[in-house]
């Protein structure tokens, strides 16, 4: 896998979470309609992911692109650890 797409897997992954929590979001985006997430400060991904759906999408479908602005940064969600000594 290339920077790029761990760097989309991430995005989608997170973008995924939010529309769950802000599920009147996924009523702004038509039926059949291509998402593509653009990083804001990321010219490099964007153009990435922009050429990706453009390429991916079907002739006459829409291509929404959904631009992340801010990304607050990645914590663990555990909450307890054991740790044990094996041989």
């Amino acid at each position: 896998m290339t920077l790029f797409e761990v760097r989309n897997a991430e995005l989608v992954s997170e973008f995924d979470r939010y529309v769950r929590e802000h599920p009147e979001w996924a009523d702004l985006i038509p039926d059949q309609a291509l998402v593509a997430l653009l990083l804001e400060g990321d010219e490099e991904f964007n153009e990435w992911s922009r050429q990706g759906a453009q390429m991916q999408a079907e002739k006459e479908q829409t291509i929404m692109y959904v631009k992340i602005k801010q990304l607050e940064p990645a914590r663990s969600r555990i909450r307890e650890v054991e740790l044990t000594q094996g041989r």
